[in-house]
């Protein structure tokens, strides 16, 4: 009688009653209030962790964190599947909007020659097999600098780079040399690249010839023919950020080389069973 009388003195129902409205049972409602608390302390606990590994990897997306959080996942006893991940994740708008851009880097209307692809129909089984090579742009507020990139075709791996102010030769050679000097692969190593000027000039290939390396390149200059190199930029700027336009060719650099570093020893790879590039080139090399 006193709850009651209170009720309708202050004009609030009691929860008894408001359970009663919508045919349920005080028990079944406390315990549902627990569940939800349960899910958001869950929730809260989990955009943590991803915040804090979106610090070195920004823009990873949600299949690899939900790899890469799996040992911090046991260590708080979270059971959580991939899906649910996906949910957190967009119900608190976390998830990934990749861009799209592009700019022609490859000029293949040039005398000199051309060669086969030697990596069409080959089987790629080792680290040092065959190197993917490829130039793309980056934004400065001057204008575009250019990223050479030698990539390690089996492990992923970026051996070599490096970031000039035009589409000249000295980019690309530069990244070679530096494949070259930090690897230094045995015979049979393939290079691969599409046809453009760059690598089909006498002084590229002469390099190549030089260091015993054989010469392939796409037919046509059909892009899938080079596709994991083309990969690795779009994974550069997807991920790391480096499709934002920088202050200066100096600031690029040192955007890239951080970039680079956390790619090889970060980044997460399906193709490489969800292990890193540097970890699958070393453990294997």
């Amino acid at each position: 009688m006193k709850a009651s009388s209170k009720t309708k003195q202050t004009g609030i129902a009691s929860m008894s009653e408001v359970c009663a409205l919508f045919h349920l049972k005080r028990d079944a409602f406390y315990k549902y209030i627990k569940r939800w608390e349960r899910c958001k302390s869950l929730e809260s606990q989990v955009i943590q962790l991803v915040k804090e590994e979106r610090k070195e990897q920004p823009r990873v997306g949600v299949r690899k964190l939900h790899e890469t959080l799996q040992p911090s996942f046991e260590a708080k006893q979270i059971k959580l599947g991939r899906d649910s991940l996906f949910n957190i994740l967009r119900a608190n708008n976390m998830l990934v909007k990749r861009k799209r851009a592009y700019a022609k880097t490859t000029n293949s209307y040039h005398h000199f020659h051309k060669y086969n692809n030697l990596i069409k129909e080959l089987e790629i089984t080792k680290p040092n097999q065959v190197w993917v090579s490829d130039i793309t742009y980056i934004r400065t507020v001057k204008g575009f600098c250019y990223l050479a990139l030698i990539t390690d075709l089996y492990s992923r791996k970026i051996i070599g780079h490096d970031i000039s102010d035009s589409l000249e030769l000295s980019g690309c050679l530069r990244a070679l040399k530096k494949a070259l000097w930090h690897t230094r692969p045995a015979a049979g190593l393939i290079h691969h690249s599409d046809r453009g000027v760059q690598y089909c000039s006498h002084m590229y290939v002469n390099e190549l010839k030089r260091k015993g390396i054989n010469i392939s390149m796409t037919e046509e200059n059909h892009c899938y023919e080079n596709a994991v190199a083309e990969r690795v930029n779009g994974i550069l700027k997807d991920e790391f950020y480096l499709d934002q336009c920088f202050f200066s060719t100096s600031h690029a650099k040192r955007a890239t080389k951080n970039a680079i570093k956390l790619y090889n020893n970060k980044r997460l790879h399906l193709s490489l069973g969800y292990k890193t590039p540097n970890a699958v080139f070393k453990n294997v090399a």
